[in-house]
């Protein structure tokens, strides 16, 4: 009989690799969806709820508290190796997730009279439950794909930067923060532009309905990966139970020692990276972006979170493991951040205002500061994946601990000591 030929033989393996890449994929996008989301939403629920501009204050509050998730997690781990049954903890706050994402759709508007004031309560106690699920899902996701091969997190990464890019894209179709300059006429006769915000497309309960969507569909490939997992044999009277995590799943050669001088570098430079790209510089991207026009930001928005996937992607076939390489490239994204700080600084009328080659700048100086950061995390957790499931706990610490101690360092100086300056629309402070 003549012998297949070869593609056709590889045809089969090939879909189910690229099924898995895309299951993979919808899994990470799960894992900060949630509090994406709540943020690019921000500026429909504020003219609604009674608490205004007030809200991401509380917001940046309510993530800081749900760090007791994570905490909790990475402790079991340390004190009571093999205590938790990491399955089931994540289809614990997967659920929690969609549940939450559904009551928020019905009742995000609704307020309780508080100590004689009107409160948002349904929208921030939700608020809270997702932010535990996306805190929680850096310590119990990442370490399940310790049970893939070392191929798949760079594609779960690529699933984290998609957690960003969809709700942005929502949003900029929702038609977020777009407004028109009107003229009024004064009492003195005089005439004057005031800003006028355009109606969105749809209400923010549907956009929460998106969001549980996502949450499900995250969900389902979690189900899906676990599903492939179990369908592979196993030694007979091994009585393993559906969510708890098998030995025959891990890595095929074993995994290098963690505490290494390396390791800790990697974790440390880790967590300044999203110090930097979740907490200090998205603290004050409007003020970096809006002077140039809405146009430009919603132009960094979407390419810098489109930056995100795209990096990942490329570290997906170059994955650049020098210590020395990688300490370039943070301190090239640094550049560009500091940039970008320095625009913010100067708000509302930064260099080269009113020319095109400040836009350029502006989004450019974006792209590259989120790709470069965004490649340098994948590189870093692909190498973490080859020192054992322990390693993977510990960075989605780092990178949850990075985050928070950004956010908490920009907020007193964003919020409470307003350093930066914001424009006011449809006015010339700038002279120009």
């Amino acid at each position: 009989n003549p012998r297949p030929l070869p593609h056709t033989m590889s045809t089969p393996g090939l879909r189910s690799t690229l099924f898995t890449h895309l299951l993979v994929a919808m899994f990470g996008m799960g894992s900060w969806v949630a509090v994406n989301s709540l943020w690019v939403e921000l500026p429909v629920v504020t003219k609604i709820l009674p608490e205004g501009w007030n809200l991401p204050a509380y917001l940046t509050v309510l993530i800081a508290l749900s760090n007791v998730g994570p905490l909790s997690v990475t402790l079991a781990h340390k004190f009571s190796p093999g205590l938790l049954n990491e399955r089931c903890v994540i289809y614990s706050i997967q659920a929690l997730g969609v549940i939450s994402s559904i009551a928020l759709a019905l009742s995000w508007d609704r307020t309780v009279l508080v100590g004689g004031e009107q409160h948002s309560v349904a929208y921030l106690t939700l608020a809270f439950a997702l932010a535990f699920v996306c805190c929680t899902s850096n310590v119990t996701l990442l370490p399940f794909m310790f049970t893939l091969p070392p191929k798949y997190i760079r594609t779960f990464f690529v699933g984290q930067g998609l957690s960003a890019l969809f709700p942005c894209m929502a949003a900029l179709a929702q038609g977020v923060g777009q407004l028109e300059c009107r003229n009024s006429s004064e009492a003195n006769g005089s005439h004057s532009l005031q800003p006028h915000y355009l109606e969105e497309n749809f209400t923010a309960g549907t956009f929460f309905w998106l969001l549980g969507g996502l949450m499900f569909v995250s969900m389902l490939s979690f189900a899906g990966l676990t599903r492939k997992g179990n369908g592979k044999p196993r030694e007979p009277g091994s009585g393993k139970e559906v969510c708890q995590l098998t030995e025959s799943e891990q890595a095929h050669k074993p995994p290098a020692p963690f505490g290494t001088t390396r390791n800790i570098y990697l974790l440390i430079l880790l967590a300044v990276s999203n110090a930097l790209t979740n907490g200090v510089l998205p603290s004050i991207q409007t003020y970096s972006c809006l002077p140039y026009g809405s146009t430009t930001f919603h132009l960094v928005v979407v390419l810098g979170n489109l930056a995100n996937p795209l990096a990942c992607f490329i570290a997906m076939f170059v994955l650049w493991r020098s210590s020395v390489g990688l300490w370039a490239l943070a301190l090239l994204g640094l550049l560009f951040g500091v940039y970008i700080l320095t625009l913010a600084a100067y708000s509302p009328c930064p260099p080269l205002l009113g020319r095109p080659v400040g836009i350029v700048l502006v989004v450019i100086a974006w792209m590259l500061f989120t790709g470069l950061f965004s490649y340098l995390k994948v590189v870093i957790g692909s190498i973490l994946h080859e020192a054992g499931h322990l390693a993977l706990v510990w960075c989605g610490a780092a990178i949850q601990l990075g985050s928070l101690i950004g956010a908490l360092v920009m907020f007193p100086l964003v919020s409470v000591y307003q350093l930066f300056t914001s424009g006011q629309a449809c006015v010339d402070t700038c002279g120009q």
